[in-house]
């Protein structure tokens, strides 16, 4: 019996070793900060251990993950979504008896808002999971991906570190929804796509959607769009501002849409279908707030730079929160051109349709 135990206790120590020096291979070398880096950087690992999605499940990390058939799919999915929530319609829900577990390292009224109430009017429940989980510092983002898809039907993170949402995707064996990293915002895009086009009454192809501010999070979402779908992007900022190289890079080499920087405000806003503003200093940045202030004054969004884009009927959008008297004036985001309110709501309608689209749960009948 000695033998035996010892000879059990001799191939268990084999096989951990070999597990720990396959482990080993599994850290990132470095944390991507550019689209070409995010879509090539994967972490080595033994494929046996790989968690995998059912063929008929998605997760949802970039606008572009989708092509155009697939996210003209999801907002013609949202509108009729949004139809059935607005009427108070009780028999559709797809999500019953599901849950949806919310992962937060970067706080949210929006975010949080619109898939907890979208989840529960689809059916299902959500969790709210904040600073408890620590990803990535109290836990490896390995280890709560794995956690949490053993418990829950879907994962949505909204966190700091795009290499983060990465890696709850790589192993996930459900759907993860990207609710926002420091690198893009997906979600937010959808909900602008079906704002434009419930205003304008039109689809969103060859219209011009001008973004004033820092080139950020929100508009590398713009510019994945702009790769699947045909409209013409311009991001007027301030130089040493302008969005991710490899980005624009992208949208040239995809040849669908179009993207343009300028540091011209007053001239980028000729034209426009869309004006859109974001706040000039991101949570992380607030410390750069009073700098940020004095180099992006010349690109506050109001009244005079609504009137320069010649239409009267050019959209204001802005994701929120706004910090009006900043990037954006009271008189402006007030006014009849402003819908970003409808914008905010849409987040839940947008998201309801991703949720359902990646889930490849039971549609409208």
């Amino acid at each position: 019996k000695r033998c035996a135990l010892a000879m059990q206790i001799s191939i268990c120590a084999c096989i951990l070793s070999s597990i720990q020096s396959v482990g080993s291979t599994w850290m990132p070398l470095q944390k991507p900060h550019t689209l070409r880096a995010a879509r090539s950087y994967r972490l080595s690992r033994s494929s046996l251990l790989l968690a995998a999605l059912p063929d008929d499940q998605r997760h949802f990390i970039h606008v572009n993950d989708l092509s155009a058939t697939e996210l003209r799919d999801v907002l013609e999915l949202a509108k009729n979504i949004k139809k059935l929530v607005i009427t108070g319609e009780q028999t559709y829900r797809p999500f019953s008896g599901k849950t949806l577990a919310m992962i937060f390292t970067k706080p949210s009224t929006r975010t949080r808002v619109s898939f907890e109430a979208g989840y529960y009017r689809l059916g299902g429940h959500a969790l709210c999971l904040g600073e408890e989980v620590g990803i990535g510092k109290r836990e490896a983002t390995k280890d709560v991906a794995r956690v949490l898809a053993s418990m829950n039907d879907l994962l949505m993170a909204r966190l700091y570190a795009h290499a983060d949402m990465l890696e709850l995707a790589e192993y996930s064996n459900v759907p993860v929804i990207n609710g926002l990293t420091d690198f893009n915002h997906p979600c937010q895009i959808v909900a602008d796509v079906l704002t434009i086009e419930e205003v304008l009454d039109d689809k969103i192809d060859g219209k011009r959607v001008i973004y004033v501010g820092d080139g950020n999070n929100i508009v590398h979402s713009w510019l994945e769009l702009a790769c699947i779908i045909p409209f013409d992007f311009v991001c007027a900022c301030p130089p040493g501002y302008e969005p991710d190289a490899a980005l624009l890079a992208a949208v040239e080499k995809a040849a669908v849409g179009t993207a343009t920087v300028t540091h011209d405000p007053q001239a980028a806003v000729a034209g426009a279908d869309v004006v859109y503003a974001d706040v000039w200093a991101s949570m992380q940045q607030k410390d750069e707030a009073a700098a940020r202030e004095e180099i992006f004054a010349p690109f506050q969004v109001n009244e005079a730079l609504m009137e320069a884009t010649g239409k009267s009927g050019t959209v204001f959008l802005h994701c929120l929160p706004a910090e009006r008297g900043r990037e954006v004036t009271d008189g402006v985001i007030e006014s009849s051109q402003s819908h970003v309110f409808r914008q905010a709501e849409n987040r839940m309608h947008a998201q309801n349709a991703i949720m359902v689209f990646c889930c490849n749960a039971m549609r409208p009948s």
